[in-house]
């Protein structure tokens, strides 16, 4: 979950690698780094918090390896940040992963003579490459790094800089990394974000690639194919609007994207509504044979992901008429799990290079499942491993709490669950018309929720002396408690659990006293509507503090709460959209009145590429 970038060019490196760490501090916050090579001599800059804590110190030279850290092992430290260096400082590396035999690898290297300084696995490799480079008498730096990649067991985005080559050497098994091809120089990062400035010309290395870049040209090597063979990859032309990474006048990345949410919502269904193109693009994607005879889909995804999955399962259950699963990815491999060539595999995610549901979909790969995916990030590693999928067209998201991600993976999913359930014969046309049509709504239904904002900033002052609180829903809108909770949680640091109304009474109300805030979603329309008021009186007899989110045109269940928050009214559909606004207004807003640190909480990485 950790920020690289490199450089090599004929610019000065420094600007450029902490300007380029500064986009990807999303990734990681506890420490930072920074390494050049100039005069012959590697310079380093290493310091705790912040990447502009780096600023203090220019280092000199046209090429250079910088590092924003999320602590894996080792607390946040200067000996822990990266890069780290050999005994000779002659070469620096840095490294996103996790190496699972770093310990039995330090204790062959200390057998060696060898010293470490830092308790981080990172350290480990580079006194590997280091040892097989001395091993072949240091001639041939390539074959160093690759026979040290091959001692690894684990996960690993590196870069390597070596004084005595003008050059970089990088490779990636299970973390993100790419190259940037510019006018006469180079560009490598986690994210085509750190340099997307200076170039959009793009090539995504691939697991057990091994990548060497001089400054007026780069090889692409496997690792298992050995380092005479060069492989031919095509380039990417990245389209993000630089804009989408700045914060244009708001306070807080998290804000502007709640506030892009119609954008991203207009984008993520443009030309996709039209049910004779539905169709069409999805029988290219999963055969009508497939789909005729589909009796069931397994979803995996992790955190907020996992959450849209949730309401894809009450979608299509209800629309499609197919049981579906949804796994948390993070287990999904170790539980021996049942699925096959007959079953449809779906992950979902972010970022498109979530470590554990990567792993999910290489075990449902292994076993024959056809797999497809909703991802927002073009050319992530899980669109490319994926048979089928969707982009859903959010833009870059920088907040590290999800929010305009979520809201496109559900309309991306109810796009795809209505046209499903048509090919299926569980929608009759003018059923799949009418619904799909509907869609088209939602960027405008969004505006609307924003009208609560004055009212919510007013709720999130009685939230934020709060130690813990509840998000209460019943059937699709669970999710959606969920979704508001893990908010909450994130960046309030407030404690807070979700589940279903119905629940409470079966353990969670020994927990309510007088004050105790209650969130509840209670639509007007839903077809047990008198029940979670049943639900809310019991809550609201124990002193709790109740916000119930309605309807506008509900005007009873203000008698029983002590706040309430309005959204348009709409089919049960989609509920988890318009609903999750007001939720994420008010995570937003609590954080604000506690003074938190919003963009970059605590202890949380927008990309989880370790597991």
């Amino acid at each position: 979950m950790c920020g690289i970038t490199a450089y090599i060019g004929w610019k000065e490196a420094f600007p450029i690698l902490v300007n380029g760490l500064e986009r990807l501090e999303y990734r990681g916050y506890d420490s930072a780094g920074v390494s050049t090579f100039s005069d012959d001599e590697l310079h380093i800059n290493k310091a705790v918090g912040k990447v502009i804590n780096l600023k203090h110190k220019v280092l000199p030279g046209s090429i250079g390896i910088a590092h924003t850290r999320w602590a894996t092992h080792g607390s946040p430290t200067e000996a822990n940040a990266h890069p780290h260096q050999n005994k000779e400082k002659s070469i620096a590396l840095v490294h996103n992963g996790i190496i699972e035999n770093y310990a039995s690898l330090k204790k062959k290297m200390q057998e060696k003579g060898y010293q470490f300084y830092s308790q981080t696995d990172s350290e480990v490799l580079t006194k590997v490459v280091d040892y097989f480079y001395k091993k072949n008498g240091q001639s041939d730096f390539q074959k160093a790094v690759m026979d040290a990649l091959h001692e690894v067991v684990g996960a690993y985005g590196i870069v390597i800089l070596n004084k005595a080559e003008n050059k970089l050497y990088a490779a990636r098994k299970g973390s993100p990394l790419c190259l940037g091809i510019g006018d006469g120089e180079y560009f490598i990062a986690s994210d085509p974000a750190a340099f997307l400035e200076h170039t959009r010309r793009v090539l995504y290395l691939e697991d057990d690639d091994v990548l060497v870049v001089s400054s007026t040209s780069y090889d692409l090597h496997n690792l298992c194919e050995g380092h005479d063979k060069c492989l031919d990859r095509n380039e990417t032309h990245i389209e993000w609007d630089l804009s989408a990474m700045e914060k244009n006048g708001y306070d807080h990345f998290m804000l502007k994207e709640i506030y892009e949410q119609p954008e991203s919502l207009r984008n993520c269904i443009a030309g996709r509504t039209n049910l004779n193109h539905a169709v069409e693009k999805l029988q290219r994607k999963l055969p009508e044979d497939f789909v005729k005879k589909l009796d069931r889909i397994v979803f995996a995804a992790c955190g907020t992901s996992w959450h849209a999955a949730l309401v894809a399962k009450t979608v299509i259950e209800k629309y499609c008429r197919i049981p579906v699963d949804v796994e948390y990815a993070s287990e999904f491999r170790y539980k021996k799990p049942i699925i096959g060539p007959k079953d449809l595999f779906i992950v979902i995610s972010q970022s498109g290079e979530t470590a554990d549901t990567l792993a999910a979909l290489d075990e449902a790969k292994k076993n024959g499942a056809k797999t497809f995916a909703f991802v927002n990030v073009v050319g992530s590693s899980i669109a490319r491993e994926v048979a089928a999928g969707t982009y859903i067209r959010a833009g870059p998201e920088i907040g590290v709490a999800s929010t305009k991600a979520f809201t496109g993976q559900v309309l991306s999913i109810l796009k795809f669950a209505f046209t499903l359930g048509y090919i299926k014969g569980a929608l009759s046309r003018e059923e799949t018309e009418k619904k799909l049509d509907s869609l088209t709504t939602v960027p405008e239904l969004v505006k609307e929720c924003y009208e609560e904002e004055e009212n919510i900033k007013k709720i999130a002052q009685e939230f934020k002396d709060a130690k813990s609180c509840f998000f209460l829903g019943r059937g699709i809108n669970v999710p959606t408690a969920l979704e508001g909770s893990l908010k909450m949680k994130e960046i309030s640091y407030i404690h807070s659990e979700a589940f279903p109304a119905a629940e409470m009474k079966h353990g969670p109300i020994a927990l309510l006293e007088d004050g105790f805030p209650v969130v509840t979603i209670i639509p007007k329309n839903d077809p047990i509507y008198e029940k979670i008021l049943s639900n809310v009186q019991e809550v609201k007899a124990r002193s709790a503090k109740v916000v119930a989110l309605v309807q506008r045109n509900d005007h009873e269940v203000a008698n029983f709460v002590d706040h309430v928050i309005r959204v348009p009214e709409v089919p049960d559909y989609l509920q988890a959209i318009v609903f999750s606004i007001p939720l994420q207004l008010l995570a937003y807003y609590t954080a604000l009145a506690r003074g938190c640190e919003i963009d970059q909480p605590r202890n949380l990485a927008k990309s989880v590429t370790v597991e």
